[in-house]
């Protein structure tokens, strides 16, 4: 367990270097703030995070899991810092579109999530740009 504990690690290094250290591409995505010890955060993971890269939500917001104390990657605002994890935020060519503080349960989750989706342009519906 500890083996891929490290291996996940640094996986989301790598990518979190590449996008760091490059331009973000106009495309939406949806950061996921967490922090390390963060109980809802863990529950996310565990409910929602194999399941999430298979939906439909994913192919129009991609996931960027990202800790709370990172720097933004470059070309990425948001409106403010987020203050509790994990704290969910809907991008959209490098601007915050939308925002879910805290996990609410699966349940409530997949609902909360299309009225953030709800409000990209028609045109990002679709899929990742």
């Amino acid at each position: 367990m500890r083996f891929y504990s490290f291996i996940s690690k640094a996986v989301q290094a790598f990518a979190l270097s590449a996008l760091l250290f490059s331009p973000l591409r106009a495309e939406t995505i949806l950061i996921m703030f967490e922090a390390e010890g963060c109980p809802y955060c863990d529950l996310w993971k565990a409910q929602i995070g194999p399941i999430y890269p298979k939906t439909e939500e994913a192919q129009i917001a991609p996931l960027l899991m990202m800790d709370i104390d990172d720097p933004l990657p470059e070309g990425v605002t948001i409106n403010s810092n987020p203050i509790y994890t994990p704290t969910f935020v809907l991008i959209d060519d490098g601007q915050e579109v939308a925002r879910l503080v805290g996990y609410p349960g699966e349940d409530f989750f997949w609902g909360l999530l299309d009225r953030m989706l709800s409000k990209l342009p028609e045109q990002n519906t679709e899929g990742s740009s």
